[in-house]
C-alpha cells in the first residue's frame, strides 16, 4: 500500500504566509503622508528599511525574541551579585537594526542639537514599520533617543555622552560607556507608592562631592542592561533628575541591584525590573529640585513614539487581516469579495489612514516647533491627546483584525496573538489616559491663546467636512466649562479625532470626509463595518493600504 493511501487530508485554503513585504512601498497612507510633511526626499531610504524589516529573517528575529525570554542572572556562581540580564541572539540583532538605522539617534546631530528638516519624520516613518515586526525592543531604542532632550539640561555631561550616543553601532558588551562603541539610556520614575505620581517618590540623593549616592528603589525600570539611566530622586533642594551609569569612575560596577523582571502580560522580548539602589553612584543633571521639569523633556518624545507604535501595531493588523481576506475562501468565493468582509476591513483602513496622518501630522510638529510658535504649540497640546486617542484605539482594532483571521488569528503560532499582549501597554506607559486628558487641561490652562489658535487652525483645516464645526465647539465648550475634567476624556477624544481628520484633509481629502462623517457624527458607529460605506469607497480604501500580492 503506498505512503498516500495513509494520508488524512490535504491542506488548502489557507493564506500564505504575510512575508518578504516591503513595509514602505506597499503602505500608500505611509508613502504620502512621510511625503506630505516633508520627507519625500527619504523615500530610498526608507523603501530599503522596509523591505528589510518586512523580510521573512526579520520576522522570525520578533517571535525568537519574544519566545526566549530576558533572564535575569542576579548572582554569579561563587554567590557575588553580577546584575545582569541576558537576551536571545535575536534580540540584539534587533536592537543591531534599530541601531544601525538611526531610530535611536537621527533626530539629534553629533552636539545634542536637532538635527532640524525633516528628521522626526523620516524617523517616525522607520519607528512605524519596526512596531509591526516587533516592539519590545524599541522601548530601549525610544529611552535612548529621548535621553538627549533631557541631557540638554547638563550641556557638560551631554557633550561626554553624545561621541558615544550620535554612533550608529550597537554594542551590548558589559562595560563602562565610555569604553563602547555604541551606547543605550534608559529611565526610572516610578516607586511602589507613588507610580504615575512622582512627586511622591522616596528615594534619596545624598551629596558625595561633585556627584550623588543614590538610596531607594524603582518599581518598575525597563530594558535594564542599558549603560545609563535617568532617574528622579529627593535630593536637599526637592526631587532631582540624575544620570546614573551601570559602572563608577573607577571602573567597578555600580551599586544597582535588581530584584527580579516583571512577569508582563506582553513586551515579552524587553526586561523590565524592579530595582533597589544601596546607594549607587549618579551625576546631577539640571537644576537641584527641578527633577521633572528636565526629566519631562524626555518623556514628551517617548509619548510621542508611543503613538507611532500603536499605530504601527494596527497597520500590522490590518495588513495581515487583509491579505488573508484575499487569499481566504468562504462560501465559494473569498473573503474580501463578501460585502460585509469588505466593510469591515474598509472600516479598519480609514481608522489606520487617519492615525498615521495623524502622527505623521504630529512629527511635522516636532520638526518645526523650534522656529515656528505655532507648530510649538501644536506639539505641547496635541501629543498628550494623540497618545490617548492612538494607543487606546490599538487594543480594539488588533483584536478586530484578529477576528478577521478566525482561529488562525487567535493563536501564538501567527503575530497577531502577541500584537494584541503588546497593544495595551503604549497606553499605559508614559502616562495612562486619564493623565493624557489632565494634560491637554494643563496645557490648554497654560497657554490658552496658543491652545485656541492650534483648535482655530484645526477648524480651518476641517472647513468643509460633516461634523467638522459640531466637534471644534464641543471641544471648545469642554475646555471653557468649570469642571472640565469631568468630560475631558470627551473633549480629548473629539480633539485627536478633529485633529486626525485636518491631517487627513491635507493628504486625501475624500477619505477625510469619509473619516469625519463616520467618526465626528454625533452618533458614530462603535464596532468596525458598521460604518456606512459605499462599496466604490471601500475599494478606493483597501487598494490604498495594501496592493494585491
Amino acid at each position: 500500500m503506498t505512503e498516500s493511501a495513509f494520508a488524512t487530508h490535504e491542506v488548502f485554503n489557507q493564506s500564505p504566509v504575510f512575508e518578504e513585504v516591503d513595509l514602505f512601498g506597499a503602505d500608500r497612507p505611509l508613502v504620502e503622508a512621510v511625503t506630505f510633511n516633508n520627507a519625500g526626499h527619504a523615500h530610498v531610504e526608507l523603501e530599503a528599511f522596509g523591505r528589510t524589516w518586512g523580510s521573512a529573517h526579520m520576522a522570525e528575529r520578533g517571535r525568537l525574541a519574544n519566545e526566549h525570554t530576558p533572564r535575569l542572572k542576579t548572582f554569579d556562581a561563587k554567590g557575588l551579585r553580577r546584575d545582569q540580564v541576558e537576551f536571545h541572539p535575536a534580540y540584539h540583532e534587533l536592537m543591531s537594526e534599530s541601531f544601525h538605522a538611526g531610530i535611536h539617534n537621527s533626530t539629534w546631530d553629533g552636539h545634542g542639537h536637532s538635527a532640524g528638516g525633516s528628521s522626526e519624520v523620516v524617523r517616525a516613518a522607520k519607528f512605524y514599520m519596526a512596531a509591526q515586526v516587533e516592539t519590545g525592543h524599541l522601548c530601549p531604542v525610544t529611552m535612548t533617543r529621548a535621553s538627549v532632550a533631557a541631557l540638554a539640561a547638563q550641556p557638560d555631561l551631554l557633550a561626554q555622552v553624545m561621541p558615544v550616543l550620535g554612533s550608529k553601532r550597537y554594542d551590548a558588551d558589559f562595560a563602562p560607556w565610555q569604553n563602547k562603541r555604541g551606547m543605550s539610556i534608559g529611565m526610572g520614575m516610578t516607586e511602589k507608592q507613588g507610580g504615575t505620581d512622582v512627586r511622591s517618590n522616596a528615594t534619596r540623593a545624598i551629596r558625595d562631592g561633585d556627584a550623588y549616592r543614590i538610596i531607594g528603589h524603582k518599581w518598575f525600570m525597563s530594558a535594564p542592561m542599558c549603560d545609563a539611566f535617568l532617574v528622579l530622586a529627593q535630593a536637599d533642594e526637592g526631587l532631582s533628575c540624575f544620570f546614573m551609569p551601570r559602572f563608577k569612575p573607577d571602573g567597578s560596577v555600580n551599586d544597582i541591584q535588581f530584584q527580579r523582571l516583571k512577569d508582563k502580560l506582553g513586551n515579552r522580548s524587553n526586561a523590565s525590573s524592579e530595582v533597589e539602589f544601596t546607594g549607587a553612584y549618579a551625576l546631577p543633571v539640571g537644576e537641584p529640585g527641578r527633577g521633572i521639569r528636565t526629566i519631562i523633556q524626555m518623556v514628551q518624545l517617548t509619548r510621542q513614539d508611543c503613538a507611532i507604535a500603536s499605530a504601527g501595531l494596527m497597520r500590522s493588523g490590518l495588513a495581515h487581516a487583509l491579505h488573508h481576506a484575499r487569499h481566504r475562501s468562504v462560501f465559494q468565493k473569498h473573503l474580501i469579495d463578501h460585502s460585509l468582509m469588505q466593510s469591515v476591513l474598509a472600516d479598519m483602513a480609514l481608522q489606520v489612514e487617519a492615525s498615521v496622518a495623524l502622527v505623521m501630522r504630529l512629527c511635522r510638529a516636532f520638526d518645526q516647533a523650534p522656529h515656528d510658535h505655532l507648530e510649538a504649540a501644536y506639539m505641547r497640546l496635541m501629543t498628550p491627546a494623540v497618545k490617548y486617542w492612538v494607543c487606546k484605539s490599538a487594543p480594539p482594532f488588533v483584536y478586530e483584525a484578529m477576528e478577521c483571521l478566525g482561529g488562525n488569528g487567535y493563536v501564538e503560532d501567527g503575530i497577531l496573538a502577541r500584537h494584541y499582549r503588546e497593544a495595551p501597554v503604549n497606553a499605559i506607559w508614559e502616562g495612562s489616559g486619564n493623565v493624557m486628558c489632565l494634560d491637554v487641561l494643563r496645557a490648554m490652562s497654560r497657554e490658552s491663546d496658543a491652545g485656541t489658535e492650534v483648535l482655530q487652525s484645526l477648524i480651518q483645516d476641517t472647513a468643509g467636512l460633516t461634523g467638522g464645526p459640531a466637534a471644534a465647539s464641543l471641544v471648545a465648550r469642554a475646555f471653557l466649562q468649570a469642571d472640565n475634567e469631568r468630560t475631558a476624556r470627551l473633549a480629548v477624544e473629539t480633539l485627536a479625532k478633529l485633529a486626525a481628520a485636518a491631517a487627513l484633509n491635507e493628504i486625501h481629502p475624500p477619505h477625510a470626509e469619509l473619516f469625519a462623517r463616520t467618526r465626528l457624527t454625533p452618533e458614530p458607529a462603535t464596532m468596525y463595518g458598521a460604518a456606512d460605506l459605499s462599496a466604490e469607497q471601500s475599494r478606493s480604501l483597501l487598494d490604498r493600504a495594501l496592493p494585491e500580492m
